[in-house]
């Protein structure tokens, strides 16, 4: 019996997430899938320890079903054979404006970022990172700064053609785009994304609709890039089909899929999760992703060097 006690709840878990069956506080749950993929270990050690076969069997089929959907995330994949220019993108959530200009700024300089996208963007905001000279380093911009946390943005150092900005129906937020024009390269649709938070069993419908109504890759035309704050990590569902669409996650291509973005950054005990993504179309080869923090943010940016193919 204690054997059988140990085993069900990762049995349990496994049987909601490998279906995509997250409903209502399971939503939360999910997104500590690779934690949980850890635990799973322990009861397997148990039932070996107390030479109980049947829960063995069964611990070691579910630390191996969660194993299979969590460790190909510290493993790099192939990438495409792109040889067209390569090109930075960094997105940070400033947490309703509170991120630390100077050191988003000394990012986008010390890294050579070509393009910088903004959630939870505010007048403040924009005002303070022109001060320190964001506008100079970034010209091409297209800005929706809003109060408190619905604001959004995009600065890029190459053109932006075909702006406009999206209103998520979850939440409100806004999701700035443009197609931003790459010397060498096609033209390449990026867009600030920022669908609602499921923070209780009564928001996530909002949550569902806003990642169904991010934009999906399309294979066959223009190149896309969607960067921000997803609100969702790679064991959400939702998130899995906007994948299947084209996309593919930057830091999961390199190996860097377990790091955290979101968590205890603003002095929170929650473990770190990864819930900020850069995803590229299958045709962009992703050449190395990096994390760092941010002050006065509960994010953390993500970096993502991309190669481009040629015209």
């Amino acid at each position: 019996m204690l054997c059988w006690l140990a085993v069900l709840p990762g049995l349990a878990f496994a049987a909601v997430r490998l279906p995509g069956l997250e409903r209502g506080a399971l939503v939360q749950a999910v997104a500590f899938t690779p934690y949980v993929a850890v635990g799973a270990v322990l009861p397997l050690v148990l039932a070996l320890a107390l030479r109980r076969r049947a829960p063995a069997v069964v611990a070691a089929l579910t630390a191996l079903a969660l194993a299979g959907v969590v460790v190909p995330r510290a493993l790099p994949t192939g990438q495409p054979a792109a040889d067209g220019p390569t090109i930075r993108v960094l997105t940070a959530n400033l947490l309703g404006g509170a991120g630390d200009a100077r050191t988003l700024v000394d990012l986008v300089r010390a890294n050579r970022v070509d393009v910088l996208a903004l959630q939870e963007f505010t007048p403040d905001a924009q005002a303070e990172l022109g001060r320190r000279g964001l506008a100079r380093l970034l010209p091409y911009q297209q800005l929706n700064a809003e109060k408190y946390t619905t604001g959004s943005g995009l600065y890029a150092r190459f053109p932006l053609t075909e702006v406009g900005l999206r209103r998520n129906a979850g939440f409100g937020f806004s999701q700035a785009y443009g197609t931003l024009a790459v010397p060498g390269a096609p033209p390449v649709r990026i867009e600030s994304v920022h669908p609602a938070a499921p923070y209780a069993p009564s928001v996530v419908p909002d949550w569902r609709t806003d990642l169904a109504a991010q934009p999906p890759a399309t294979p066959d035309g223009l190149l896309s890039v969607l960067a921000g704050d997803f609100n969702a990590t790679l064991d959400h569902a939702p998130l899995r089909d906007l994948l299947a669409t084209g996309y593919v996650d930057a830091a999961d291509a390199v190996g860097a899929g377990w790091t955290g973005t979101w968590g205890p950054y603003d002095g929170d005990p929650i473990p770190p999760v990864a819930i900020d993504h850069v995803l590229v179309d299958r045709r962009i080869a992703v050449r190395a992703v990096t994390v760092r923090g941010l002050p006065g943010s509960d994010h953390r940016t993500v970096l993502a060097e991309l190669r481009l193919p040629s015209r």
